[in-house]
């Protein structure tokens, strides 16, 4: 799965085995590990992967479009943020919550929305 210092309860296989490979799949999945650790190279193609988790590390600085860095870097590949591979895409979101120090500097709580639309048979 993910980053194994937390709890492995799902099982990504027995979830989509009745899946069929032409559906537009969107996975809940809370570590942003699983995605490149067993995501991106599932034989059945997840469009849309929403994971959280991180929260930024509660510390970083952002400038959007400009600067968005946290220590939490060095420690998952895909943090905060959309991020694209092999026409896949993961939205991680830093959420409101907090772990250990009630409070955040310089990264800011988050509300994500998303805004699915169905192409066209045209394109």
């Amino acid at each position: 799965m993910g980053n194994r210092r937390f709890k492995q309860a799902g099982d990504i296989q027995k979830a989509s085995e009745n899946v069929k490979n032409s559906d537009f799949k969107i996975l809940l999945s809370h570590d942003p590990s699983h995605w490149d650790a067993q995501i991106v190279n599932h034989k059945k193609k997840f469009h849309l992967t929403l994971s959280g988790h991180t929260h930024g590390m509660q510390f970083g600085i952002e400038i959007p479009g400009w600067i968005k860095w946290s220590p939490v870097k060095w420690r998952y590949k895909q943090w905060a943020g959309i991020y694209k591979k092999k026409e896949q895409y993961i939205n991680v979101n830093r959420g409101f919550g907090y772990l250990a120090f009630p409070g955040r500097v310089g990264i800011w709580p988050e509300i994500t929305v998303i805004k699915l639309k169905k192409r066209s048979n045209n394109t």
